[in-house]
Protein backbone atom coordinates (compact mmCIF):
# COMPACT_ATOMS: atom_id res chain seq x y z
CA UNK A 1 0.00 0.00 0.00
CA UNK A 2 1.30 3.46 -0.79
CA UNK A 3 1.75 5.76 2.21
CA UNK A 4 0.77 9.49 1.34
CA UNK A 5 3.76 11.87 2.87
CA UNK A 6 2.29 14.83 5.19
CA UNK A 7 4.05 17.18 7.23
CA UNK A 8 1.98 15.62 10.01
CA UNK A 9 2.80 11.62 9.44
CA UNK A 10 6.47 13.29 9.39
CA UNK A 11 6.00 14.80 12.72
CA UNK A 12 4.73 11.30 14.27
CA UNK A 13 7.30 9.55 12.96
CA UNK A 14 9.67 8.49 15.59
CA UNK A 15 13.36 10.51 14.75
CA UNK A 16 16.72 10.67 15.78
CA UNK A 17 19.12 14.00 15.53
CA UNK A 18 22.69 13.99 15.27
CA UNK A 19 23.53 17.00 14.48
CA UNK A 20 21.86 19.45 16.01
CA UNK A 21 24.20 22.91 17.80
CA UNK A 22 23.38 23.97 21.03
CA UNK A 23 24.32 27.57 20.45
CA UNK A 24 22.37 27.33 16.54
CA UNK A 25 18.94 26.58 18.46
CA UNK A 26 17.93 29.19 21.07
CA UNK A 27 14.44 30.44 21.47
CA UNK A 28 14.22 34.22 20.60
CA UNK A 29 12.09 34.70 23.19
CA UNK A 30 14.44 33.07 25.82
CA UNK A 31 17.50 35.20 24.16
CA UNK A 32 15.51 38.51 24.64
CA UNK A 33 14.57 37.40 28.59
CA UNK A 34 17.79 36.59 29.03
CA UNK A 35 20.09 39.27 27.25
CA UNK A 36 17.72 40.98 29.57
CA UNK A 37 18.80 39.64 32.70
CA UNK A 38 22.67 39.90 31.45
CA UNK A 39 22.47 43.31 30.33
CA UNK A 40 23.41 41.98 26.68
CA UNK A 41 22.19 44.18 23.37
CA UNK A 42 20.37 41.95 20.90
CA UNK A 43 19.50 42.90 17.26
CA UNK A 44 15.80 43.29 17.93
CA UNK A 45 13.70 43.79 20.60
CA UNK A 46 11.00 41.54 19.53
CA UNK A 47 10.64 37.91 19.22
CA UNK A 48 9.68 37.17 15.54
CA UNK A 49 11.94 40.12 14.66
CA UNK A 50 14.84 38.02 16.34
CA UNK A 51 13.92 35.09 14.64
CA UNK A 52 13.93 36.80 11.11
CA UNK A 53 17.32 38.09 12.05
CA UNK A 54 18.90 35.21 12.90
CA UNK A 55 17.58 33.03 10.33
CA UNK A 56 20.53 33.24 7.73
CA UNK A 57 19.12 33.50 4.09
CA UNK A 58 22.11 35.32 2.12
CA UNK A 59 25.24 33.74 3.65
CA UNK A 60 28.09 34.04 1.45
CA UNK A 61 29.44 31.64 2.26
CA UNK A 62 29.80 28.70 6.20
CA UNK A 63 31.91 31.63 7.39
CA UNK A 64 29.10 34.37 6.63
CA UNK A 65 26.73 31.77 8.14
CA UNK A 66 28.69 31.37 11.18
CA UNK A 67 29.10 35.03 12.29
CA UNK A 68 25.14 34.94 13.69
CA UNK A 69 26.79 32.52 16.66
CA UNK A 70 28.05 35.43 18.67
CA UNK A 71 24.21 36.74 19.07
CA UNK A 72 23.53 33.59 20.69
CA UNK A 73 26.86 33.02 22.20
CA UNK A 74 26.54 35.96 24.33
CA UNK A 75 23.78 35.27 26.84
CA UNK A 76 25.41 31.11 26.73
CA UNK A 77 27.89 32.45 29.13
CA UNK A 78 26.25 31.57 32.58
CA UNK A 79 25.61 27.84 33.68
CA UNK A 80 22.04 28.84 34.81
CA UNK A 81 21.30 30.01 30.70
CA UNK A 82 22.62 26.91 29.74
CA UNK A 83 20.68 24.55 31.92
CA UNK A 84 17.75 26.35 30.34
CA UNK A 85 18.82 26.10 26.91
CA UNK A 86 19.48 22.89 26.93
CA UNK A 87 16.23 21.97 28.82
CA UNK A 88 14.23 24.27 26.40
CA UNK A 89 15.91 22.56 22.79
CA UNK A 90 15.20 19.07 24.52
CA UNK A 91 11.66 20.02 24.84
CA UNK A 92 11.48 21.35 21.40
CA UNK A 93 12.80 18.01 20.36
CA UNK A 94 10.85 15.73 22.01
CA UNK A 95 7.67 17.94 20.34
CA UNK A 96 8.41 16.75 16.97
CA UNK A 97 8.71 13.03 17.98
CA UNK A 98 12.48 13.04 18.57
CA UNK A 99 13.40 10.14 20.89
CA UNK A 100 16.57 10.76 20.85
CA UNK A 101 19.51 13.61 20.54
CA UNK A 102 23.07 14.20 20.44
CA UNK A 103 23.44 17.99 20.78
CA UNK A 104 26.83 19.63 20.38
CA UNK A 105 28.68 22.72 21.39
CA UNK A 106 32.20 24.22 22.24
CA UNK A 107 32.39 24.70 25.72
CA UNK A 108 35.46 27.09 25.54
CA UNK A 109 32.77 29.41 23.75
CA UNK A 110 30.96 29.42 26.68
CA UNK A 111 33.38 29.69 29.21
CA UNK A 112 34.69 33.80 28.00
CA UNK A 113 33.48 35.37 30.91
CA UNK A 114 35.00 32.97 33.51
CA UNK A 115 32.80 30.32 33.87
CA UNK A 116 34.44 26.86 34.55
CA UNK A 117 34.47 24.14 31.75
CA UNK A 118 33.03 21.87 33.97
CA UNK A 119 30.32 23.71 34.27
CA UNK A 120 30.05 24.13 30.74
CA UNK A 121 29.47 20.73 30.49
CA UNK A 122 27.47 20.15 33.76
CA UNK A 123 24.85 22.81 33.09
CA UNK A 124 23.94 21.72 29.68
CA UNK A 125 23.87 17.55 31.18
CA UNK A 126 21.36 19.21 33.98
CA UNK A 127 18.73 20.69 32.06
CA UNK A 128 19.14 17.46 29.51
CA UNK A 129 18.46 15.50 32.53
CA UNK A 130 15.39 16.79 33.81
CA UNK A 131 13.76 17.22 30.07
CA UNK A 132 14.77 13.35 29.80
CA UNK A 133 12.46 13.01 33.16
CA UNK A 134 9.69 15.63 31.84
CA UNK A 135 9.52 14.69 28.21
CA UNK A 136 10.70 10.75 28.11
CA UNK A 137 13.34 11.91 25.23
CA UNK A 138 16.74 10.62 25.58
CA UNK A 139 19.95 12.65 24.99
CA UNK A 140 23.78 12.48 24.94
CA UNK A 141 26.38 15.76 24.47
CA UNK A 142 29.17 15.77 21.67
CA UNK A 143 31.86 17.98 22.43
CA UNK A 144 33.05 20.45 19.29
CA UNK A 145 36.90 21.40 18.91
CA UNK A 146 36.98 24.28 16.89
CA UNK A 147 39.62 24.14 13.96
CA UNK A 148 40.67 27.77 13.76
CA UNK A 149 41.61 27.24 17.00
CA UNK A 150 45.02 25.70 18.29
CA UNK A 151 45.84 22.43 18.42
CA UNK A 152 46.14 22.43 22.18
CA UNK A 153 42.81 23.97 22.78
CA UNK A 154 41.34 20.53 21.20
CA UNK A 155 43.47 18.68 23.40
CA UNK A 156 42.12 20.31 25.98
CA UNK A 157 38.85 19.79 25.23
CA UNK A 158 39.49 15.86 24.66
CA UNK A 159 40.31 15.83 28.04
CA UNK A 160 37.26 17.54 29.11
CA UNK A 161 35.62 14.52 27.13
CA UNK A 162 36.85 12.04 28.22
CA UNK A 163 36.66 13.20 31.60
CA UNK A 164 32.91 13.01 31.12
CA UNK A 165 32.91 9.71 29.54
CA UNK A 166 29.63 7.99 30.34
CA UNK A 167 28.26 10.67 32.04
CA UNK A 168 26.50 12.43 29.60
CA UNK A 169 29.49 13.22 27.15
CA UNK A 170 29.22 9.89 23.84
CA UNK A 171 32.42 11.88 21.72
CA UNK A 172 33.86 14.90 20.26
CA UNK A 173 34.00 16.57 17.19
CA UNK A 174 35.49 19.07 14.97
CA UNK A 175 33.66 22.05 13.86
CA UNK A 176 33.97 25.71 12.42
CA UNK A 177 35.56 27.26 9.15
CA UNK A 178 37.15 23.99 6.79
CA UNK A 179 38.95 26.04 4.23
CA UNK A 180 43.23 26.48 5.35
CA UNK A 181 42.13 24.82 8.63
CA UNK A 182 42.78 20.86 8.14
CA UNK A 183 41.28 18.37 10.32
CA UNK A 184 44.83 16.49 10.40
CA UNK A 185 46.47 19.71 12.81
CA UNK A 186 43.96 18.44 15.30
CA UNK A 187 44.35 14.94 15.34
CA UNK A 188 46.15 14.28 18.66
CA UNK A 189 42.75 15.38 20.17
CA UNK A 190 41.15 12.72 18.33
CA UNK A 191 43.72 10.57 19.37
CA UNK A 192 43.27 10.82 22.97
CA UNK A 193 39.69 10.30 23.06
CA UNK A 194 39.41 6.89 20.84
CA UNK A 195 42.45 5.66 22.92
CA UNK A 196 40.07 6.41 25.40
CA UNK A 197 37.41 3.90 23.61
CA UNK A 198 35.26 6.80 22.60
CA UNK A 199 33.73 8.03 19.41
CA UNK A 200 34.14 10.53 17.25
CA UNK A 201 32.48 12.71 14.06
CA UNK A 202 34.01 15.32 12.12
CA UNK A 203 32.31 17.90 10.51
CA UNK A 204 33.79 17.24 6.77
CA UNK A 205 33.64 18.08 3.16
CA UNK A 206 30.89 20.79 3.69
CA UNK A 207 32.93 24.10 2.58
CA UNK A 208 35.92 21.81 1.64
CA UNK A 209 36.41 18.94 -0.63
CA UNK A 210 36.62 15.33 -0.28
CA UNK A 211 40.25 15.87 1.03
CA UNK A 212 38.58 17.17 3.94
CA UNK A 213 36.71 14.25 4.61
CA UNK A 214 40.10 11.66 4.06
CA UNK A 215 41.50 13.66 6.64
CA UNK A 216 38.44 12.85 9.00
CA UNK A 217 38.36 9.17 8.09
CA UNK A 218 42.31 8.28 8.13
CA UNK A 219 43.98 10.96 10.07
CA UNK A 220 41.38 11.79 12.52
CA UNK A 221 39.73 7.96 12.32
CA UNK A 222 36.20 9.62 12.61
CA UNK A 223 33.30 7.04 13.11
CA UNK A 224 30.52 9.52 11.68
CA UNK A 225 31.17 12.89 9.34
CA UNK A 226 29.32 15.73 9.15
CA UNK A 227 27.39 16.88 6.12
CA UNK A 228 29.53 14.89 3.85
CA UNK A 229 28.27 17.21 0.97
CA UNK A 230 31.11 17.26 -1.30
CA UNK A 231 31.69 13.36 -0.94
CA UNK A 232 30.59 12.75 -4.19
CA UNK A 233 33.50 14.40 -5.88
CA UNK A 234 35.52 11.75 -4.75
CA UNK A 235 33.60 8.27 -6.06
CA UNK A 236 36.84 6.08 -4.59
CA UNK A 237 36.33 7.96 -1.38
CA UNK A 238 32.72 7.47 -1.43
CA UNK A 239 33.27 3.81 -2.07
CA UNK A 240 34.91 3.11 1.09
CA UNK A 241 32.78 5.43 2.91
CA UNK A 242 29.82 3.11 1.80
CA UNK A 243 32.23 -0.22 2.28
CA UNK A 244 33.12 0.25 5.89
CA UNK A 245 29.27 1.53 6.76
CA UNK A 246 30.40 5.08 7.87
CA UNK A 247 27.41 7.44 8.69
CA UNK A 248 27.15 10.16 7.14
CA UNK A 249 24.98 13.42 9.06
CA UNK A 250 22.95 14.92 6.24
CA UNK A 251 21.89 18.60 6.72
CA UNK A 252 19.71 19.73 3.65
CA UNK A 253 18.54 23.71 5.02
CA UNK A 254 21.83 24.09 6.39
CA UNK A 255 23.48 22.71 3.04
CA UNK A 256 21.50 24.98 0.74
CA UNK A 257 21.77 28.19 2.81
CA UNK A 258 26.11 28.17 3.08
CA UNK A 259 25.68 27.61 -0.38
CA UNK A 260 27.25 24.09 -0.87
CA UNK A 261 24.61 23.64 -3.22
CA UNK A 262 22.68 25.25 -5.16
CA UNK A 263 19.70 23.95 -4.46
CA UNK A 264 17.51 21.56 -2.78
CA UNK A 265 16.80 19.66 -5.69
CA UNK A 266 20.62 19.91 -6.47
CA UNK A 267 21.99 18.16 -2.87
CA UNK A 268 23.84 15.05 -3.35
CA UNK A 269 21.42 12.84 -0.52
CA UNK A 270 19.45 11.34 -3.40
CA UNK A 271 22.53 9.99 -4.80
CA UNK A 272 23.81 9.07 -1.56
CA UNK A 273 20.93 6.85 -0.69
CA UNK A 274 20.71 5.00 -3.93
CA UNK A 275 24.02 4.42 -3.47
CA UNK A 276 23.65 2.42 -0.28
CA UNK A 277 25.39 4.93 1.85
CA UNK A 278 24.20 5.08 5.88
CA UNK A 279 22.53 8.16 6.06
CA UNK A 280 20.78 10.52 8.84
CA UNK A 281 18.56 13.41 8.68
CA UNK A 282 19.26 16.39 10.67
CA UNK A 283 19.01 20.04 11.27
CA UNK A 284 22.11 21.61 12.05
CA UNK A 285 20.75 25.27 13.59
CA UNK A 286 17.04 25.31 14.49
CA UNK A 287 17.08 28.78 14.92
CA UNK A 288 19.56 30.16 11.82
CA UNK A 289 18.18 27.56 9.61
CA UNK A 290 14.43 28.16 10.69
CA UNK A 291 14.09 24.07 10.69
CA UNK A 292 13.17 21.17 12.42
CA UNK A 293 13.75 17.29 12.01
CA UNK A 294 9.85 17.38 10.67
CA UNK A 295 10.65 20.51 8.03
CA UNK A 296 14.31 18.44 6.97
CA UNK A 297 12.34 14.96 6.00
CA UNK A 298 10.08 16.96 4.63
CA UNK A 299 12.16 18.47 2.27
CA UNK A 300 13.77 15.42 1.22
CA UNK A 301 10.35 14.23 0.27
CA UNK A 302 9.29 17.45 -1.49
CA UNK A 303 12.41 18.23 -3.56
CA UNK A 304 14.39 14.87 -3.71
CA UNK A 305 11.38 12.97 -4.16
CA UNK A 306 11.93 10.41 -1.15
CA UNK A 307 8.82 7.69 -0.50
CA UNK A 308 7.53 7.33 2.92
CA UNK A 309 9.31 3.71 2.84
CA UNK A 310 12.52 5.61 2.47
CA UNK A 311 12.23 7.69 4.99
CA UNK A 312 11.22 5.53 7.29
CA UNK A 313 14.16 3.78 6.47
CA UNK A 314 16.23 7.42 6.81
CA UNK A 315 15.15 7.52 10.52
CA UNK A 316 15.79 3.93 11.02
CA UNK A 317 19.19 4.62 10.19
CA UNK A 318 19.80 7.65 12.01
CA UNK A 319 19.04 5.55 15.58
CA UNK A 320 21.57 2.98 14.15
CA UNK A 321 24.37 4.95 13.79
CA UNK A 322 23.61 6.75 17.62
CA UNK A 323 26.47 6.75 19.47
CA UNK A 324 25.06 4.56 22.14
CA UNK A 325 25.69 1.07 23.69
CA UNK A 326 24.39 -1.62 21.51
CA UNK A 327 22.26 -3.14 24.31
CA UNK A 328 20.59 0.26 24.96
CA UNK A 329 20.03 1.46 20.86
CA UNK A 330 18.74 -2.44 19.99
CA UNK A 331 16.12 -1.69 22.58
CA UNK A 332 15.68 1.61 21.66
CA UNK A 333 14.95 0.63 17.65
CA UNK A 334 13.13 -2.26 18.82
CA UNK A 335 10.47 0.52 20.03
CA UNK A 336 10.38 2.28 17.16
CA UNK A 337 10.14 -0.08 14.90
CA UNK A 338 6.73 -0.79 16.99
CA UNK A 339 5.95 2.90 16.74
CA UNK A 340 6.76 2.82 12.56
CA UNK A 341 4.39 -0.17 11.99
CA UNK A 342 1.53 1.00 14.02
CA UNK A 343 1.94 4.71 11.83
CA UNK A 344 2.01 2.34 8.45
CA UNK A 345 -1.40 1.00 9.62
CA UNK A 346 -3.56 3.95 10.44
Amino acid sequence: MMIQVTRDLLHRLPKAELHVHLDGSLRPETMLELAAEYGKRMPATEPEALREYMHVQDARNLVDYLARFEVTLSVMQTADALERIAYELAEDLANENVRYAEIRYSPVLNAREGLPLTETVDAPLRGLLRAERDFGIRTAIIICGIRNMEPETSRDLADLTVAYKDRGVVAFDLAGAEYNYPAKKHKEAFFMVINKNMAATIHAGEAYGPESIHQALHYCKAHRIGHGTRLFEDPDLMQYVNDFRVPIEICLTSNVQTRVVSSFAEHPLRRYYDAGLVLSLNTDNRLMSATTVTEEYWRAHQHLDFSWEELVDIAQMGFQSAFMHRGEKEAMMEKVREEIQALGAA
